[in-house]
């Protein structure tokens, strides 16, 4: 029987594996000592020393690495499946699992939260958000974002827990009137679609052009995978998406396609948590579309007890993923975008895991 040091050993020299190759799968990158980094190890795991001067290892430069979630039909995470009971197809050729992992790994986290959700939904997620940092491992980090018309960068990441609380506690939402817009296409006084001299100044996300939404969700999106493509290639890379799934479809530069691209080029993934009724109507399938195809996962928050809740079991799931990781082989390697499927053979199990991934460089 291995010791437990060996295996710590030989999960830390895995993961280094991983994060030595590149970020698109057809960009060589160096081979880099193996050491392993404080993340190469689940978070509870005590650093294990290494010989400075240890050996290279050389890794295929195509590895196509895929986080996975697997539920059970109560929505309980299944931890104890193996190597040989995943199957997973490019482009509908199936492929040889040639790495298997099962350590949690650090979490970088955009939280995004809708800066113009009505009155009551807003009251009940702005009380909430300070229990995101009860879900946080010491080694992940977030940035916190808002978005109404237009989208709202923090002040970076971090994963000093006590400066995330203290942002988060001054969040202020500006909540949408339950009320029906007056005095013109804006709220308040207006003069040819402008506010008139002396009326009080109304904050972008109030304001109502014609009754149209005008929210940029999908910019809003783009703009905070942008914030995470840089992160470490030893960390899983999160959008924790809180909102009503309203969007302006006039009001966006990015399309929805245009976002799914970038989530997938980059290997983020969208956690949706639903405020308000986005559970009721269809409308909000937005929340729904990212999280699914991008491999994330979709809650719905009806309270703000709920939200809370919601947050932990977010971080939870995000950090423990399986991962499995592949070098191409039968598929056409000219083609930018490849889609991926994942099975396992346990029966009345759900999968969650990214549709595809792009192997070329980004376009300028």
């Amino acid at each position: 029987m291995k010791s437990p040091r060996r295996i710590a050993c030989t999960a830390a020299a895995l993961l280094f594996s991983f994060f030595a190759i590149h970020a698109h799968p057809q960009e060589p990158q160096p081979v880099a000592p193996a050491t392993p980094t404080p993340s190469s190890q689940s978070p509870a795991s005590p650093a294990t020393p290494q010989n400075a001067q240890g050996p290279k290892i050389v890794v295929p430069v195509n590895l196509v690495i895929v986080p996975v979630t697997v539920k059970d039909k109560s929505g309980r995470l299944v931890p104890d499946l193996h190597k040989e009971e995943f199957r997973i197809f490019e482009d509908d050729v199936e492929q040889t699992v040639d790495r298997f992992i099962v350590e949690a790994f650090p979490l970088s986290m955009v939280v995004l939260v809708d800066n113009d959700l009505k009155q009551r939904d807003g009251n009940q997620v702005e009380a909430s958000l300070r229990a995101i940092v009860a879900g946080m491992s010491v080694k992940d980090e977030a940035f916190i974002c808002r978005f109404d018309q237009y989208f709202h960068e923090g002040k970076g990441f971090s994963t000093d827990q006590d400066k995330l609380l203290t942002e988060l506690k001054r969040t202020r939402l500006d909540m949408e009137s339950s009320a029906p817009p007056s005095g013109g296409p804006f709220e308040g006084p207006a003069i040819n679609n402008q506010p008139a001299p002396g009326a009080p100044n109304v904050p972008a996300s109030m304001r109502v052009i014609k009754g149209q939404i005008t929210k940029t969700l999908d910019d809003a999106v783009y703009n905070a995978a942008l914030l995470l493509k840089d992160r470490g290639r030893d960390r899983r890379k999160i959008i924790l998406l809180i909102s009503d799934g309203q969007n302006g479809a006039k009001f966006n530069t990015y399309s929805y396609k245009n976002t799914i691209e970038v989530l997938l080029r980059y290997g983020v993934s969208v956690y949706s948590i639903a405020a308000g009724n986005a559970y009721f109507d269809r409308k909000f399938s937005r929340l729904v579309d990212y999280a699914h195809d991008s491999g994330g996962d979709v809650y719905f928050g009806v309270k703000h007890a709920t939200f809370e809740q919601l947050y932990s079991r977010v971080t939870e799931e995000a950090r423990n993923q399986y991962t499995l990781a592949y070098s191409p082989r039968g598929t056409d390697r000219g083609k930018d975008y490849h889609s991926i499927e994942v099975r396992v053979t346990r029966e009345g199990l759900n999968i969650l895991t990214r549709q595809g991934y792009y192997s070329g460089a980004a376009p300028r």
